[in-house]
């Protein structure tokens, strides 16, 4: 067998081989002698089989199993000779020729290997992260707000107009063509103005009415209103005021504290004051690790780091975003690309920019995660996957074994990889 190598960076190489017929012929005597000692042909005790009976009763199979010992062959003579480690490949090796002849078989192998990246300084790419300010306004308002959620609603006696934020406790009828429609009555509705739980337009509609006031008001359901009956159909309701609510206002004091604490007896404003604190103080560094200190540091390892990218993972990023845009085109357009292969090509080519990108995101994340020594195992994918599902009232094992079998597991896997290594690199550079 002639082998020829051709290591063509850190992360492409490929073998080119002549598997000759002497060689598949020796493999196929190879693999007829094991399975005559082990094979079981009528006629023939065990282990006294023929090879001819061995030939004659696994035929084509023989011949098969035969190339591919050769393929796996020369794959090891090929990596050996490039000196490259098994372990450094990058998913199967890719059978880009393989064609038969008269002297045997000509075969050409790519191989995508984990690409060598030089981190070198990478920790001095990473900004200094300050901590947001959180006022004393915004913590009073957001103890405001998770009191307010508690406090009962009470009617107000004075004679005053709704406005939002008011809750008005009301009768309704709706009417579509003059007829009431299922489900479109209610008496004493307890509606907050500016929640968006009606209609689009019926709130604004209520506001500025007074106690006892009666009025027609009119709407137009949404075009994708669940009821298909009612959908982009304009409506008229028939709406009465019987009470103008709001809730009690809210005292901030050591009680309060006391009642939103209640791990803590000794509890006092001061403390419920810090506790909230802390609670903006977690939501807005969240938000602006989420929203933009991530986002720009991994912008920024793309840009500074140069690297190799096997070009098959790029392919598959290519056919993969190609394959998603085929599933929001109507029927017309994918017959269109049928009937075209170059813009199918030219559209597929589009996709070329993007997926190197995310393919050198990808192996920048791995070499910094095994730098910084962060992994994330099977289990805490596991629970991750069934945390989410049962958040979103889904069945955590079904979620699980959809990812599984849609083979998303190891993007999710990356992705949560992603999210510690960058957490982390900014968490260390903290004022």
């Amino acid at each position: 067998m002639q082998i020829t190598t051709n290591k063509i960076d850190s992360a492409n190489a490929k073998i080119n081989a002549a598997i000759t017929r002497n060689t598949i012929d020796t493999n196929v005597e190879k693999i007829a002698n094991q399975l005559s000692k082990d094979a079981k042909i009528a006629g023939f005790r065990k282990g006294k089989v023929p090879l001819s009976a061995v030939k004659k009763q696994y035929g084509e199979r023989l011949v098969q199993d035969a190339e591919a010992q050769a393929l796996r062959d020369l794959l090891n003579e090929g990596l050996k000779l490039m000196a490259i480690e098994a372990d450094t490949l990058i998913g199967e090796p890719n059978i880009t020729k393989f064609e038969k002849n008269e002297n045997g078989i000509d075969v050409e192998v790519s191989i995508a290997m984990r690409p060598a990246i030089t981190l070198g300084d990478y920790a001095d790419l990473v900004p200094e992260v300050a901590k947001p300010a959180v006022d004393d306004m915004a913590i009073t308002i957001r103890i405001e707000e998770l009191a307010g959620a508690q406090a009962p609603l009470v009617n107000i006696d004075e004679d005053r107009a709704l406005t939002i934020g008011d809750s008005a406790l009301l009768d309704f009828e709706g009417f579509v063509d003059g007829e009431p429609f299922e489900g479109g009555k209610a008496e004493n509705f307890s509606l907050r103005l500016g929640s968006g739980q009606f209609i689009p337009g019926f709130e604004d509609q209520v506001v500025g009415m007074k106690k006892g006031d009666e009025k027609t008001i009119d709407v137009t359901f949404p075009e994708n209103y669940g009821g298909a009956k009612l959908a982009g159909k304009p409506a008229s309701f028939k709406v009465k005021i019987n009470a103008i609510q709001a809730k009690e206002p809210v005292v901030i004091d050591d009680e309060l504290a006391k009642k939103m604490l209640p791990g803590f007896e000794d509890a006092t404003v001061d403390m419920l004051k810090e506790k909230v604190k802390e609670q903006l103080e977690t939501e807005a560094m969240s938000a602006l690790y989420n929203d933009e200190l991530k986002p720009n540091l991994m912008e920024v390892f793309v840009s500074a780091f140069t690297i190799d990218l096997p070009e098959f993972i790029i392919e598959q990023e290519m056919d993969m975003a190609l394959n998603k845009k085929a599933r929001d085109m109507t029927e017309a357009e994918i017959q269109e690309l049928r009937d075209d292969a170059e813009k199918v090509k030219a559209i597929r080519e589009t996709f070329r920019d993007d997926a190197c990108r995310a393919v050198k995101a990808t192996f920048i994340v791995d070499a910094l995660a095994r730098a910084e020594n962060i992994v994330v195992n099977e289990q805490e994918l596991m629970q991750t996957i069934y945390f989410e599902a049962m958040q979103m009232g889904q069945d955590p094992a079904a979620v699980y074994k959809n990812y599984q079998e849609s083979g998303y597991l190891p993007a999710i896997q990356m992705a949560m990889i992603e999210d510690r290594v960058l957490s982390k690199l900014l968490n260390d550079k903290i004022k």
